[in-house]
């Protein structure tokens, strides 16, 4: 291998390990604001099921913004809100709007509401109470959610 083959190998190498860790810190509060809606909405019905937790997982490990992050820290963080709700619903959902209203007004809010209408659909139930809740992060959001089909 010649130097210039190596060099550009090893830039472009550098180039990636960056880029990663510059999306990592653009979507930190982002990662913050799915999870904590996909376990306010998996909470809904005061069961975590085992179908919304793969679809939250299956939704991270495809997103460009997420997919950087660890799988283990993401599941981490779910747990935690989710020992929240279970602690108490009321504490549960103030730390989770508390994250979700930081995209108030920003494009990043369609998302994190269309993600949390999946996780709510991933047992194949989209119940009234998890419904309830995706409108309350709608108002949050200041979006229509009739524009969600809720």
């Amino acid at each position: 291998m010649s130097f210039t083959d190596w060099l550009k190998r090893n830039v472009t190498e550098a180039r990636e390990t960056l880029n990663a860790e510059i999306t990592k810190f653009k979507s930190k509060d982002f990662l913050e604001a799915v999870v904590a809606g996909c376990a306010m909405v998996a909470f809904a019905d005061g069961v975590v099921s085992p179908q919304e937790k793969q679809k939250m997982m299956g939704y991270m490990k495809t997103s460009d913004q997420l997919k950087v992050f660890n799988q283990n820290d993401v599941i981490k963080m779910f747990q935690k809100y989710v020992e929240k709700f279970e602690f108490d619903p009321g504490i549960g959902t103030g730390e989770a709007m508390q994250v979700i209203g930081k995209f108030r007004d920003k494009p990043q809010a369609q998302l994190v509401v269309r993600v949390c209408c999946a996780i709510g659909a991933a047992d194949g139930d989209f119940d009234d109470g998890e419904k309830s809740v995706v409108r309350r992060m709608c108002s949050e959001l200041g979006l229509n959610p009739a524009d969600f089909g809720l």
